[in-house]
């Protein structure tokens, strides 16, 4: 089954955006992620349409962030972005006659329940500004005043 990615690229981009000067244009994301524009261009206009990113057209335009990193969780982004639902596991008939399946789909379901709840409440909990506080601190040698040595 393949994952989706969209979370994780997302956040990617946004840590560049917020350490880089200026606007990011849709093609040197793209290079970045290795996709075409178009698919970041979708992607960030679920951003733009939650505040989070601004864009401007044009000679000298991008991408650059419009929110306060410390304000916008984890799951703010996963939402803005159209993030599937966090588990995609369930039953596939919601009432079925056999009362096995029954038993079966409601261990199920609430299992995925608490768990699905435990992870929307540690997305919720963690910022933009502390993933951009972990990435200084791993890619910013002591004394050193900026990020050059990540990529």
């Amino acid at each position: 089954m393949r994952t989706d990615s969209r979370l994780s690229r997302t956040l990617h981009v946004l840590l560049h955006m917020a350490r880089h000067d200026g606007p990011m244009t849709s093609e040197a994301i793209g290079r970045m992620l290795g996709t075409n524009p178009v698919v970041v261009r979708r992607t960030m206009a679920g951003l733009r349409n939650a505040g989070y990113v601004t864009s401007e057209k044009g000679h000298g335009g991008g991408w650059t962030i419009a929110a306060d990193l410390n304000a916008v969780s984890l799951l703010d982004i996963h939402r803005a972005v159209g993030g599937p639902r966090i588990f995609a596991i369930g039953s596939d008939r919601a009432n079925p006659a056999c009362a096995v399946e029954k038993v079966v789909n409601a261990a199920v379901e609430d299992t995925l329940r608490e768990a699905e709840a435990l992870l929307i409440t540690r997305l919720g909990s963690v910022s933009l500004a502390e993933l951009a506080r972990s990435f200084d601190a791993r890619c910013r040698p002591e004394g050193a005043s900026d990020t050059s040595t990540c990529a």
